[in-house]
């Protein structure tokens, strides 16, 4: 079966950065679009930003735009968040999402937290 697994979450101090990892394993015949989703407690699952498998990449909310930059590496099956001048309302718990062999499937998740 096929699997998400994010990485590089925890906690860092408002301007740090963090790099977020998305590995999919198993048998994967195909990975189409690829995104990040975040959600803060008690608030709605929010799209951050998503990738084509071609590159194409959309930031969809305002205040992250200019400070997160979405990539992928298709030879490795990753997908990536670099997040730079974090924020208290960034904190959130941050999932990873793509279609893999034609199917939508989702990681379980790696939790951000700024604070100080």
């Amino acid at each position: 079966q096929v699997q998400l697994v994010e990485s590089g979450g925890g906690l860092v101090q408002p301007g740090g950065s963090l790099r977020l990892s998305c590995a999919a394993s198993g048998s994967i015949f195909s990975i189409d679009s690829m995104g990040w989703y975040r959600q803060a407690p008690g608030k709605e699952r929010e799209l951050v930003a998503d990738i084509t498998k071609g590159g194409f990449a959309t930031t969809y909310v305002d205040s992250e735009k200019g400070r997160f930059i979405i990539s992928r590496d298709n030879a490795k099956n990753t997908l990536y968040l670099q997040m730079l001048s974090l924020k208290p309302d960034d904190t959130a718990v941050y999932y990873c999402s793509a279609v893999v062999n034609w199917k939508r499937i989702w990681g379980q998740g790696t939790q951000v937290t700024v604070s100080s």
